[in-house]
């Protein structure tokens, strides 16, 4: 006979998986559960922390346990970048995946602060910039629906964006077209990035901000996005929940031989 605990993580699991408890929706108090007659304190404990363990749910202070996204939002690659979106549209990169996985979006789920800092080490290496520059910094919280997804900071050269809608700290995307359609009406225009990606276990804080599990895994974004000529008009550090998203990137295949026939 199983233990009382896994009777009640498998009846709740099957709740979960049948849609009886949805995506983002805060499971029963333990308190409640015992009430209701579902075991003792630690039988309750034991069961939801075996949800946590199976993916099922995330536990946090301040927010108790919530049932987990089950099918991740697909974070495209190059598409989502498409200058049709956001030059000739209203399309950001948050809102472009949210569309592509067929999900729900409100604008105001992404809300930000922003600062003029001393450029860290890494930002004024991307920018070219010396010792003790300083840049803006406008960082992003994205969530969708109350669960949070990922941070962005992006951190730009004060002359680039200065006076512009960047700078302002109003919920949701920068405008119409957002950060890439300001720079573009600043006079310039994206034209190609470098996105890099490293995996590693959540920080502390970023288990609190995130709404993480201890220790689940992140995935840290640095994006630098150029000019035509090379200037470098953004450099970004993203911190994304592993589990809540799905990357996917198409691209032509490069064949470097064949293009240095085409040059002799």
């Amino acid at each position: 006979m199983a233990p009382k605990w896994r009777e009640l993580a498998d009846r709740i699991a099957e709740r979960i998986r049948n849609g009886e408890y949805a995506p983002g929706q805060q499971l029963p108090h333990i308190r409640d559960l015992v009430e209701a007659g579902e075991g003792s304190k630690s039988t309750v404990h034991a069961a939801y922390k075996a949800l946590e363990g199976e993916g099922l749910v995330t536990s946090s202070r301040g927010h108790g346990t919530v049932v987990r996204q089950q099918t991740p939002l697909k974070r495209l690659g190059i598409e989502r970048y498409d200058k049709a979106k956001w030059r000739d549209g209203d399309e950001v990169a948050f809102i472009a995946d949210r569309v592509a996985s067929g999900r729900a979006y409100k604008r105001g789920e992404q809300t930000q602060t922003v600062s003029r800092i001393v450029a860290p080490a890494a930002v004024a290496a991307a920018h070219g910039l010396p010792e003790g520059a300083e840049v803006y910094a406008r960082a992003r919280l994205v969530k969708e629906g109350e669960q949070p997804t990922h941070t962005l900071t992006s951190y730009y050269r004060p002359e680039h964006v200065e006076g512009t809608r960047i700078v302002d700290p109003t919920p949701g995307p920068a405008g119409r077209g957002g950060g890439f359609r300001v720079l573009y009406d600043a006079g310039y225009e994206i034209d190609h990035m470098r996105e890099e990606l490293f995996a590693r276990v959540a920080t502390v804080d970023e288990v609190k901000l995130l709404q993480l599990p201890p220790g689940d895994p992140v995935v840290e974004l640095h994006r630098t996005t150029f000019t035509a000529d090379g200037t470098v008009v953004e450099f970004a550090i993203g911190v994304h929940a592993a589990s809540r998203f799905a990357w996917s990137y198409d691209f032509k295949v490069p064949d470097s031989a064949q293009s240095k026939r085409g040059t002799q």
